[in-house]
């Protein structure tokens, strides 16, 4: 998922996409803020990321697996969800339309 999203983030940013990536801990390995910004500098991520170490943004947007993706429009309206890799098509798909409308 990750290349995918730094593909859509290098391609749609300038039309308005903004990208957050939300780090949820499945390990607490994974908790430590300095492991999220190595992880982030090591796989060039260039869009935000932020560290969800409560699931409190798990939890707002009712997540329940890894890797997940949410659209959300520019009111703030949840739009399209896919959980799981795949389905890239569809989603840049679901962008386009989201970027299209004013």
């Amino acid at each position: 998922m990750i290349p995918q999203l730094r593909d859509w983030h290098a391609r749609y940013a300038g039309q308005g996409l903004t990208i957050v990536g939300v780090h949820c801990p499945e390990f607490g390995w994974e908790k430590p803020f300095d492991k999220v910004v190595d992880a982030v500098r090591e796989l060039g991520i260039k869009y935000a990321v932020v560290q969800d170490n409560d699931f409190a943004v798990w939890n707002r947007y009712a997540v329940r697996g890894w890797p997940t993706l949410v659209l959300v429009d520019r009111r703030g309206i949840v739009r399209y969800r896919h959980i799981g890799e795949g389905e890239y098509a569809e989603t840049e798909a679901s962008i386009r339309r989201l970027l299209a409308e004013k």
